[in-house]
């Protein structure tokens, strides 16, 4: 059956429109902070987004509420949109003090080489992306040069990407057609979990749990000295598991172990579902470990922070056990949460800083991901949990009489054959698919990168963006190929979809144009 392109073409529409919202939003951010160049940069975005999101939403406002396969093709066309015309205001920003049009009340900086890059559309659309879905990767080259605009800017859109920009639409907008069709849209963007009957009483009660815990990280990084802006960034994209920082080093600027150590629990509060915050803070304290998943993630954290520390220790790479403890704690929860805050450099580039064991361990944490339902992207350990149980189970199989009856248990979830058949399936599709779309990554980074690169920083840098990750070995950046900007662009696309939609899209694409044959 084709996709009805009409439905796709007015929730796609009412996407745009609702993020169109976080432009308006910006402006009085712009004018706290005397910025008063980036106003018209933030005004023009919003209305180029608002007319084509209101002009897709009208023509076809008629349109059939979305089945599954329409609500999979709206996600993918949508988070590609929405990537692509939020780099409008990096590019507007740039561009405007790039001409400096104002008089001098305007505070226009002078430009430099930071800045600059936005001039490119490439970059501004490669930043965008990586905020939007929570990679954290930049094309900045000294983030504390860039004006504060630009900081709000990258924030605010990891912040909303890391719930979901149809969770924001379903919030505001509660698109017309019913619960059905807002619950379908929903669940498209990588989501299942229901705190409530209703999908707009669920939604905004994430909205509420996720506000709750970025209000609670701001005061947590006040409390241990982070300066006010450098918290309400920081704790904005550390819940949202984003990782964009307002400094080149990330949170290794500080220099304070205090400041590391505070940080890991926002990352491991941003791992756990919302379902589960939303027990936990109704007095339901048992689901830190009665809950699969959030066991999971704390012995997963627990094991994997371990097991780099030991591999930092013994390749002697820092001067006291305590401070290889804290990096390789810091580094293997940021890559595990899909943070991508750093407190070590971990490449640089042609120059290898952390050995290929412990540079292949973090890329095992950032495959992984943590819990289905939180802010994270990767595999999620669910599907991880489903792959072995599964596997295991399946083997067992084989020794069993055909008639036997059989189930698989997966936490309190007793699955019949049918069930756990169709559970470990769709786990295994999404696992090759997801080291298809890496293995196509690192093969086009080979191909236009300098030789010098040794293969796992590339590996892990194509990891980082389709896990939506940010931590980088010295690869990414301003002066990599645009060919490698592209590629890790639909990596990071990819990964925060976690495949299935893409896939769904190009399917249809395929078959709309008759390219079958």
């Amino acid at each position: 059956m084709r996709v009805d392109t009409h439905t796709v073409g007015r929730d796609v529409g009412r996407i745009v429109q609702a993020v169109s919202l976080m432009m308006v939003v910006s402006v009085p951010v712009a004018v706290a902070n005397a910025e008063f160049f980036a106003v018209p940069a933030f005004l023009a975005s919003a209305a180029v987004m608002a007319g084509i999101g209101t002009a897709l939403a009208r023509r076809y406002r008629d349109a059939a509420p979305p089945e599954k396969r329409e609500a999979m093709v709206t996600a993918a066309t949508a988070w590609f949109v929405i990537g692509v015309l939020g780099g409008l205001p990096f590019l507007l920003i740039a561009w405007t003090i790039q001409i400096d049009p104002f008089p001098a009340w305007a505070n226009t900086p002078p430009m430099d080489d930071t800045t600059t890059v936005f001039l490119h559309p490439l970059d501004s659309v490669f930043e965008s992306m990586s905020g939007f879905t929570g990679t954290g990767l930049t094309m900045a080259a000294v983030e504390d040069k860039l004006p504060r605009s630009i900081h709000w800017w990258r924030s605010f859109i990891e912040w909303v990407g890391g719930v979901g920009v149809i969770v924001l639409t379903v919030a505001i907008l509660r698109r017309g057609g019913g619960s059905s069709g807002s619950y379908t849209l929903y669940e498209s963007e990588a989501r299942s979990e229901k705190i409530h009957p209703s999908i707009v009483t669920t939604v905004r009660e994430i909205w509420k749990i996720f506000v709750g815990l970025t209000l609670g990280s701001i005061l947590l990084f006040l409390l241990v000295g982070m300066p006010l802006w450098d918290a309400v960034n920081h704790a904005m994209t550390g819940i949202a598991t984003g990782g964009f920082s307002v400094h080149g080093a990330s949170i290794g600027h500080y220099n304070s172990p205090l400041i590391e150590y505070a940080v890991v629990p926002v990352m491991v509060a941003g791992s756990i579902a919302f379902p589960v915050h939303y027990l936990i803070f109704r007095g339901e304290l048992r689901n830190f470990y009665a809950d699969l998943q959030t066991r999971w993630v704390f012995i997963w954290f627990t094991v994997g922070s371990l097991a780099l520390t030991a591999v930092l220790f013994a390749d002697g790479q820092y001067d006291t056990l305590e401070e290889t403890f804290r990096v390789g704690l810091f580094q293997f929860v940021s890559a595990t949460s899909n943070t991508g805050f750093g407190s070590a450099t971990i490449g640089g580039g042609t120059e290898p800083v952390w050995s290929a064991g412990a540079t292949l361990l973090a890329c095992l944490g950032m495959l992984t991901g943590a819990a289905a339902g939180s802010t994270v992207s990767g595999l999620k350990l669910i599907r991880v949990i489903t792959l072995v149980r599964g596997t295991v189970w399946q083997i067992r199989n084989i020794f069993y009489p055909p008639d036997a009856i059989r189930y698989l248990q997966i936490g309190e979830r007793r699955l019949s054959e049918a069930q756990a058949n169709r559970e470990y399936t769709e786990a295994t599709v999404v696992f090759v698919l997801w080291i298809t779309f890496l293995a196509i990554g690192v093969a086009v980074l080979l191909r236009v990168l300098s030789p010098a690169h040794p293969l796992e920083y590339v590996v892990f840098d194509v990891m980082s963006a389709q896990s939506n990750v940010g931590l980088d070995s010295g690869i990414t950046g301003p002066t990599m190929p645009d060919a490698a900007k592209a590629m890790l662009i639909v990596n990071m696309w990819v990964g925060r979809l976690e495949i299935i939609p893409v896939a769904v899209l190009l399917g249809a694409a395929l078959r709309r144009f008759d390219l079958y044959r």
